[in-house]
């Protein structure tokens, strides 16, 4: 009934009524649905995965006497593809993982150098040691728009087709290397080229 008048409220005012409270309750549903679901919201998605690794001719490091990064490199064999640069603290947490990987002579580790000075890039390696069998220059961040790269670190495996079997978003720990990378390194080893 309509307060004013006494008369029972019109069905398209009751809609009218009702629609914000049916609104917020599919909201809702949506918002619970994706809390339940038990997926890892940190886990950003690459549009990449399964495809060939972007074209990439970076030239090296000055003074590494390393190679820069080239895609014609990561034919026929597994290639982990790490973005870093000295003036990110998150590289230089998870270095101590990369040094590590680095041990496993099974695959190549290469860097895309992000956005840096070479002096300090060098420093960085300098300091900390070099773990990366080549490091291509990225000075103004166009080679990582190409490989979807949201932000350093990043870590990318390739496979020995060429193509991108996993990326790693954030700086790897030892417990990410081990729960996450690694079996993807394993998986792309597996296969075959």
């Amino acid at each position: 009934m309509s307060a004013e008048t006494g008369a029972p409220a019109s069905p398209r005012r009751r809609l009218f009524v009702l629609l914000p409270l049916l609104v917020f309750l599919g909201l809702a549903g949506l918002f619970l649905s994706q809390l339940l679901s038990g997926r890892d919201e940190s886990e950003i998605p690459s549009a990449l995965i399964g495809l060939p690794a972007p074209q990439t001719n970076l030239p090296p490091l000055e003074g590494s006497n390393l190679p820069g990064l080239d895609s014609k490199y990561f034919a026929g064999k597994v290639t982990l593809v790490n973005v870093f640069a000295s003036w990110c603290a998150p590289c230089r947490e998870e270095h101590p993982v990369l040094l590590a990987l680095s041990q496993d002579k099974r695959f190549t580790l290469a860097a895309l150098n992000y956005k840096d000075e070479p002096a300090n890039a060098r420093r960085f390696l300098g300091d900390l040691g070099n773990p990366y069998q080549a490091i291509g220059v990225d000075p103004v961040g166009r080679a990582a728009i190409d490989w979807g790269v949201y932000g350093v670190p990043e870590t990318f495996v390739i496979g020995k087709d060429g193509k991108i079997a996993y990326k790693h978003v954030g700086p790897l720990t030892p417990e990410s290397a081990k729960d996450l990378l690694l079996p993807q390194i394993e998986k792309a080893l597996a296969a075959s080229g």
